[in-house]
Order: structure tokens, then sequence, then C-alpha cells
């Protein structure tokens, strides 16, 4: 995927050797700043495939789900193959672009083999010379960035920078291929105050940065995971940290210039079915009738491989219009988000016809659009699903309609 470069005239870099050398100097330490969570450098890329095609937890996970019998009998074997392949498959990608060119690659044959379309809107109304904030509603781990990042590809946009919490990086392995993909590390296992603190201001330090220093653009999602019950709501405590930065370094406490210097664009994004929507479904369970939910070992990257290759229908994209600075409290900047998200959000014949079977709100559905092939592929996805998971996998589809009509039924923490 593409990624701009900046080149200076010659003349003025010769004029300006010192200035520059200085420049670059001081340009380095505040990199440094940012050394533990940043994506990786264009330098860095050879060195950190190279440990790849050779780390055994990567293969073995290779090969638990492309050669599952020779992993069991032979997995040496197994490893050693998994291993040819990647070394392959990665000849010749030595920056960060030439990954994601074979990233875009990837997106567009999972495009046609696993939704039965991809849309998007509003991107025409952003500059591709203009970093902004995206600020989004996240329904799949991996899915939600890649889509905006293919769609930023296909417009001529730059990629963006990725937030990922920490969580998800259990493995070595898991981190070095987030952080090739352009993904800086959200702190959320850090234990004691000040820590957490300290961690906070450097991921604001690090988007601010980002943003107004790399023009680079970023996207984050609008709460702390994934939206399970399908109630897409901003925490503003994520507007809180962002603004930290502009108050630790220019001593400006106004929430209003922090959320205008960022761009921050509201995105929706809609899946017509969710490839992960029975796990959703049965964790919402556990938390109603257990009080708690225990993931087992491995359980996020499964959930990515689901939503990567998983039937998703059709899906869409939608940009909002960047906020301005007039927000006084990071709540009403969280409330503005919350309209662009909701007040964008694509629904489908599956929300309709799920809200329709919950019973709840019948003044809000809408069956009118709603064709023969639509119940069918519906009631075909609802037959797969467990009855004492039905209710959950219902409200993740119904909930996006009433949430917008202020009628949620809320069970996600």
């Amino acid at each position: 995927m593409t990624t701009r470069t900046d080149t200076d005239n010659g003349a003025a870099a010769d004029k300006n050797t010192t200035a520059g050398d200085s420049h670059s100097a001081e340009a380095a330490i505040d990199l440094d700043r940012f050394a533990d969570i940043r994506p990786y450098h264009d330098e860095e890329v050879e060195a950190v495939l190279a440990r790849l095609a050779h780390d055994s937890e990567l293969l073995d996970a290779i090969t638990r789900f492309r050669l599952p019998r020779l992993a069991r009998f032979a997995p040496p074997l197994a490893r050693a193959l998994a291993s040819f392949r990647l070394q392959r498959e990665m000849r010749g990608v030595k920056t960060v672009r030439d990954l994601q060119l074979r990233i875009a690659d990837y997106m567009a044959h999972m495009i046609n083999s696993s939704t039965r379309g991809f849309e998007v809107e509003g991107l025409d109304r952003l500059s591709p010379d203009q970093a902004y904030l995206f600020i989004g509603n996240h329904r799949d781990i991996a899915m939600d960035p890649a889509f905006v990042n293919y769609a930023l590809y296909r417009a001529g946009h730059d990629t963006v920078r990725i937030a990922i919490g920490d969580n998800l990086l259990q493995k070595p392995y898991v981190t070095d291929l987030m952080r090739l993909n352009k993904s800086f590390i959200v702190p959320r296992s850090i234990k004691g105050k000040r820590a957490m603190l300290a961690a906070y201001q450097s991921l604001s330090g690090y988007i601010r940065h980002s943003i107004t220093d790399d023009n680079h653009s970023v996207w984050m999602a609008q709460r702390e995971g994934r939206a399970k019950d399908g109630v897409d709501r901003t925490d503003s405590a994520i507007v809180k940290m962002l603004c930290m930065a502009r108050r630790l370094e220019e001593g400006d406490s106004d929430i209003g210039n922090a959320v205008h210097e960022l761009k921050i664009v509201p995105v929706s994004i809609s899946y017509e079915y969710d490839p992960c929507a029975i796990n959703k479904a049965r964790e919402l369970h556990a938390k109603e009738t257990d009080g708690a939910y225990q993931k087992v070992e491995f359980e996020d990257i499964f959930s990515i491989v689901a939503g990567i290759t998983g039937d998703k229908g059709r899906v869409k994209l939608r940009f909002g219009t960047p906020l301005t600075s007039d927000f006084e409290t990071a709540d009403e900047v969280a409330a503005e988000i919350d309209r662009q998200v909701l007040a964008n959000y694509p629904t489908y014949p599956s929300h309709q016809l799920a809200l329709a079977e919950t019973g709840l709100a019948p003044e809000l559905v809408d069956l009118s659009g709603v064709t023969a092939e639509d119940r069918e592929r519906f009631q075909a996805q609802l037959a797969t699903v467990p009855d004492t998971l039905r209710h959950w996998w219902l409200l993740q589809y119904a909930n996006p309609i009433l949430n917008r009509a202020g009628k949620a039924h809320r069970r996600d923490a």
C-alpha cells in the first residue's frame, strides 16, 4: 500500500546541511521516546522478516491452520515447509510499503472470497495530503482497520498507523507482525496508576506526533475492545487521553484546540454478517449467566483468523466529517463521534430481520427492502446458532437500529 515519502530540494538541502543535521538528531531523539510502541521503520523490516521465518511458534501456528495433518505427524517437516513458503512469499519485501502492497493483494482476494461486496462513502471529502485521526466503531479485531486501509489505498491516500491493545500481543511473533503492518501499541495490561499515566502520556504524544509532525494518519477504535453487543459508544476517557499531549507539550488545556489539530474523523463500518457473532454471543451469555467469561488460549488469534476467512456478506465503510474546535469537554467530543458513527452506520436486511425476530421495538422494524433471498440467508445463519445463544446473537444485529433510537440493550463490558 502506498506510503508517502518526503524529498528535499537538493539545493535547499546543501544550503541547510548544518541545520538539517541538527534537526535529524532532534528527530531521532524524539522518536526514541516511542521506540517501545511505534511501528517498525523501513530499515528494520528485513531483519524482522528473517526472524519471523524461523520463529517456531509462528511456524507452528501456520502449520496448524494450513498443514494440520503434517503438523500432527511430522512437526519438523511441517515447520520447514512453512518457513520456506513464508520466505518465498516475502521475497523482495524490504520496506513497509512493499509489505503493504502484498497485503493489498491478499485483501482483494479476501474481499472476493468472503464478502458479497465492499462499498466506501465519504472518502472523497477528505484530502489525500492531510493526516487524520480516524476513530471508528469496532466489530472485528483485524478487519476494521484493514478495510479502512484498503479504502484509503484504493483512493490514493496513505495508509494509517493502527492502534492495537497490548492484550492482543501475547506472543513476540504477533507483536512483530502487527508492528510490521504499521501498528502501534496501546497499553492495557500495565499495573499501577503512575505507570499507566506515563504510558498513556507516551501514547498521546505518539498519536499527536504522527498527525502533526509526520502528517501520517492514525486509526483507533472508539472504545477498548470490540462492541460485542452491537452497541457503538465512544469512551470519553479516550478523548481525554488524546488531549494529554497538547496540554503537556504546549501548556494548552483547551480540548477544542486539541481536537482541531488532531483532525478527528469518525468512521462507521458495518458487516451484513459477523463471522465471530456466535463466539461473541457465547461471551455475552457467559457474562450474563456466570458473571464472567474466561478466554481460551489464543482465542483472539482464532477470532482474527475467523474474521479474515469467514463469510461477511456485504461490507460498507463510511467516513464522516472532521471535528471542529467547538468543544469544551471530552463528553461533548464523544457525543459528536457517536452522533456521526450512528448516523452513518449502514444497516442491512440482517439488522432488520434480527430486530423483528427479537420482538423489541416493532415500530422500528422496516422490512420493505427485504427480499426472499435475504430471508433465506438470514434463516440459514440463525439455524447455526445454539438456542441458548440466539438472544445474544440477534441483539448484535438489532442493537445498531435500537441504539440509533436510544433504545439499545446492553450487555458488554
